[in-house]
Formats: structure tokens, C-alpha cells, sequence
């Protein structure tokens, strides 16, 4: 396993990380287990946020006694210097700790920047002099949004959906920042669930040196696959280079990476799910997407008010309206027998 360097911050970690968004879904002792697991297997760079529910508390629970041998990433969504401090100083309780490794504006739809009238970029200068933070970071889900944060110059890190399903576009991000001397932080590199080979998406991110992966784990036998990297990462052969290929070609085009940032629904459709049930039933098989209950979350389409909120909230800018129909449309023909999956 290489270890990265996350730009001029000076991080340097294996390339191997843990994205504790999925923690929040378990209990706080097999949190706390899975993440001193994690720690002994030999990864040290975790990322969590104060919009992911109990993952900061869970994340001090289970390694506030090792914590000045690892690095801490969070985030805040707080849109005032006001709402700046209080996620600050909620986060810093969580974790029980009195600094963060990298501090991260999170899903932003703009650039913060020093005169911009918002006096957000100026709460991160102030909490880095404080000490509170150590480096000023920032994530996004448009790729607009990424271009425009690199050519800024202001931020140390930047993380950003980034999988083998990637485009040339999000490719020269990677570059891009490496050219800044800019740290590239690597979410959603199972593209929501729709990648289900870890073997070559490791394989796809070793072949980056400015690149680091966090992988969101919430099962032990999740963590046990990528902790079993760390001695045998596998290497991009042109075996894997096919299967690439052939898995891109299969998803070429839009599809929902499940990311919820759409949501809440005013009519109650679980749109981080419904619209992209069809992928979800041929990639991830199993008989919880045929239950009653999913089927009676599916049959909420139909309710669609077609307000358009969804679709305006969608950081990959996809027709989440028409999206939903195709899914539904899909689906009610698995339900029927007449397409098989």
C-alpha cells in the first residue's frame, strides 16, 4: 500500500481511508469496534461530518485514544459564520478532541472567499489561528463548483465523487490539482453502492499518487476487504482494464448515485433509492428491493407533484422527475415477470 500526500497540508497516509458517513446506521460499540479495527489494520485518515446524525460521537468513542496518531476530517453545511462556530464547536465535543486535521465546507454550491460578503471563508482563517483546524477544505458534488474551487487557490484539500466511472472531466480535477499542489480526497469510489468490485476499484485508485480513497464502511466484512489491501493491493492488470471498460459501457449516461441530497420529498418518495432501482436490482440483487414496503415506496411515484425541487437540489444536475418514472416503469415490469433480473 503507497501512502499519499494530501498537497501542501503535508498529510501523509496509506492510500486507504475510512468514510464514517455509513456509522451512523449501527450501533455506537460496533462503531467504536469497527473504527479501532480500522485503526489497527493500519488506515489513519477518517472523514465525517456533523450532517452525518451520531457519526463525530461515535467516531470519539472509538478513537479519541489514539487520536494524535490519526487524522481528522469534518465538515459543516452552516451557511453563516454563526452556524460556522456552533458545528465547530458541536464537532470538536463529539470527536473529544480540541483540533481537526482538515475542516471542509460541505457540498458547496459556491466558492467562499474573503470579501464575498458571507464571512465564512473568514470563520475558517480565524478557527485556523485559533488552532481549532489545521487545513481548509472543501467538498463538492458539481463539477462546476470543483473547477472553480481549484482555480481559486483558497482551499488544501478538495474531495470529490471520483470512482472508475469517472470522465475526462473529473479526471483533470485529479490533474488539476496536483498542478495546485492541492489535496484530492476521493469520495463515492463505489459510485453509491453501483460498484460492488473493491478489488478493481483499488486497483483503479492506485494508479493515482495524488489521490486519496475514503471508503464508507459500516459492516466488519466491508472493512475486512479493504484492510486486506494494505499488504496485497491489487495493481491495474489489463484483466481488470476489461472489466472497467465493459462496467463504464454498461453505465454510460444518467443514473442516480444515491447521495440524498434531493431529499426530503414533499409527496414522500424515497428518491435516493427510487431512482435508481433498476441498477439496484441488477447489481445489487436481493429480495428487500421486492418487499411490499418497497413496493409500496415505488408506488409513491405516482404521487410525484412534479415541483422540480428534486431536480434543482441534484448536485449531479440529473431530470430526477423523469428519472423516477423510468424506474418505476421498470420496476412494475420485474414485479410482472416480463423482464428478468
Amino acid at each position: 500500500m503507497r501512502n499519499i500526500t494530501l498537497g501542501s497540508t503535508g498529510i501523509t497516509v496509506p492510500q486507504n481511508a475510512f468514510g464514517a458517513l455509513p456509522i451512523q446506521r449501527i450501533s455506537a460499540e460496533d462503531a467504536a469496534g469497527l473504527l479501532k479495527k480500522a485503526y489497527e489494520g493500519g488506515m489513519r485518515f477518517f472523514d465525517t461530518a456533523r450532517a452525518y446524525s451520531d457519526s463525530e460521537e461515535k467516531m470519539g468513542l472509538g478513537l479519541s485514544d489514539v487520536r494524535e496518531n490519526i487524522y481528522i476530517a469534518s465538515k459543516t453545511a452552516a451557511k453563516t459564520p454563526e452556524g460556522f462556530w456552533k458545528d465547530l464547536e458541536t464537532t470538536l465535543h463529539n470527536l473529544k478532541t480540541d483540533y481537526l486535521d482538515i475542516y471542509q465546507f460541505h457540498c458547496a454550491d459556491r466558492v467562499f472567499a474573503p470579501g464575498d460578503g458571507t464571512g465564512m471563508y473568514e470563520a475558517m482563517l480565524e478557527a485556523k489561528a485559533q488552532g481549532k483546524i489545521r487545513h481548509i477544505g472543501i467538498t463538492a458534488h458539481k463539477i462546476g463548483i470543483a473547477e472553480d474551487i481549484i482555480e481559486s487557490g483558497l482551499y488544501e484539500t478538495l474531495q470529490f465523487p471520483f470512482s472508475y466511472l469517472s470522465a475526462d472531466r473529473e479526471l483533470a480535477l485529479v490533474e488539476n490539482c496536483r498542478k495546485h499542489n492541492m489535496g484530492f480526497i476521493a469520495m463515492k469510489g463505489l459510485a453509491g453502492g453501483l460498484i460492488n468490485n473493491s478489488t478493481a476499484a483499488m486497483a483503479y485508485m492506485t494508479q493515482f499518487d495524488n489521490v486519496l480513497p475514503i471508503w464508507g464502511i459500516q459492516k466488519e466484512s466491508e472493512l475486512d476487504e479493504w484492510l486486506a489491501f494494505m499488504d496485497q493491493t491489487p495493481e491495474m492488470t489489463d484483466e481488470i482494464r476489461a472489466f472497467i471498460a465493459k462496467e463504464c459501457q454498461e453505465l454510460t449516461g444518467d443514473f442516480c448515485r444515491g447521495c440524498g441530497y434531493c431529499m426530503p420529498c414533499p409527496a414522500g418518495i424515497m428518491i435516493n433509492q427510487c431512482a435508481r432501482m433498476s441498477l439496484m436490482l441488477r447489481r445489487a440483487p436481493s429480495a428487500n428491493w421486492l418487499t411490499e414496503e418497497m413496493q409500496a415506496e415505488m408506488k409513491k411515484i405516482e404521487g410525484c407533484l412534479e415541483c422540480g425541487a428534486c431536480k434543482k437540489k441534484c448536485p449531479y444536475e440529473l431530470d430526477t422527475p423523469t428519472l423516477l418514472k423510468k424506474n418505476y416503469e421498470d420496476y412494475k415490469r420485474v414485479l410482472a415477470g416480463e423482464v428478468e433480473v
